[in-house]
């Protein structure tokens, strides 16, 4: 699996990621997985025709001493479809800077 991964989290730092996760992202039932929304316009052809497939996420998994990215793009509605497909260059490019302003927000450095 391709990912963006910031680790050596401390635990001050992973106590200000939970909390902003949990209140925005938090999936019911699973502790530490977070479900980013991709913005719509960055879906690739295939992901915008697939309007039952909509809308589409990005995975994170917290753990006290890291911050997994899935860089695939998925759907809550389907486990399989043509349209679960890996980030393209630009829906990745996002996430990371999603992911470095939420840490900038939080006053994180890493």
């Amino acid at each position: 699996m391709k990912q963006y991964v910031v680790d050596e989290l401390r635990p001050a730092d992973y106590t200000k990621i939970k909390a902003f996760l949990d209140a925005r992202h938090a999936v019911p039932g699973f502790d530490g997985l977070y479900w980013v929304p991709v913005e719509p316009s960055l879906l690739n052809g295939l992901q915008s025709t697939h309007d039952e497939c909509q809308p589409y996420y990005f995975a994170l998994d917290l753990s006290p001493d890291r911050l997994a990215c899935e860089l695939l793009v998925r759907t809550r509605q389907h486990v399989r479809c043509q349209c679960i497909q890996y980030a393209t260059q630009n829906q990745r490019n996002w996430l990371i800077e999603w992911v470095d302003s939420v840490l900038e927000e939080l006053e994180i450095s890493v």
